[in-house]
């Protein structure tokens, strides 16, 4: 099996008890470890990892996360990190903590017969996103699409690299926080086939005849498996802190979508 998650935000200031958490994400891949062959990681798994020049003792909270990839790349399964908008910044130490490999791209793989785009998600849009929306949405894409610059910025990466850790820890995880209370207080639900800019990026891929069997991204919070006109599927992962959704592909090429069920520790397809 290949399985495929997103969106842990381990050590969010919002998400009450972080340890718990943390243990039940690493419960949930012990169960998937039974049959992986591969594990895909679809971006911000850390609500906030930043690398800096100095050692950062906080990363200690994290240990047990990262000792169990470790463990499942030893046992010969293919881990997988992409990188999301609040886990961008690492410099090398992820891929040394953790032993897998590390994404900052969108990827195409071929497994099983089938053809997988595989991305975070964020700042994904159709070409002509700018025709879509109306003014308002254009406007929160514009500052999104600023924001990103900003943090892939090397001078700034640089600069804040400098900071001591507890200092940029606490920008970055305050930062994180505030965002996580918003998309709490005030969710995004699916926005429909013909406002949703994954589900129209990948409509467009279609009509330009770079065809995938399957779309697959995280950054949205929602759960989403959707069949094109093309025969393609868009699918859209949830979440691990909240949902506990994920997808799996099976050696026949067909992919399904589950709840992890902590109470028996056991999967039951949704």
């Amino acid at each position: 099996m290949i399985y495929f998650l997103s969106d842990a935000h381990l050590g969010s200031w919002a998400i009450e008890r972080g340890y718990a958490h943390q243990k039940k994400l690493i419960d949930m891949l012990e169960e998937m470890s039974k049959d992986a062959v591969s594990i895909y990681m679809l971006g911000d798994m850390f609500d906030f990892w930043m690398e800096y020049f100095v050692h950062d003792k906080s990363k200690r909270e994290y240990h047990p996360f990262c000792k169990e990839l470790r463990k499942l790349a030893k046992k010969g399964i293919h881990v997988h990190i992409f990188t999301g908008n609040h886990d961008l910044w690492t410099f090398g130490g992820l891929a040394s903590l953790t032993g897998a490999e590390i994404h900052t791209d969108p990827t195409t793989i071929t497994r099983y017969g089938k053809t997988l785009y595989l991305c975070h998600g964020d700042g994904v849009l159709p070409l002509k996103w700018k025709d879509i929306y109306p003014r308002r949405v254009r406007k929160q894409i514009e500052h999104f699409i600023f924001l990103k610059k900003l943090f892939n910025s090397p001078t700034l990466q640089f600069l804040f690299r400098c900071l001591p850790p507890a200092w940029g820890n606490k920008i970055g995880y305050s930062w994180a926080k505030r965002s996580r209370l918003k998309e709490l207080a005030n969710p995004c639900p699916y926005k429909g086939e013909k406002k949703e800019e994954l589900v129209l990026f990948a409509k467009e891929q279609e009509k330009m005849n770079n065809h995938r069997d399957y779309y697959i991204f995280g950054h949205r919070h929602i759960e989403l498996d959707l069949k094109l006109e093309s025969g393609s599927r868009v699918i859209i992962l949830g979440d691990t802190f909240r949902q506990w959704t994920y997808a799996k592909l099976d050696h026949h090429g067909n992919l399904t979508m589950h709840n992890y069920e902590p109470e028996t520790g056991t999967t039951e397809g949704v």
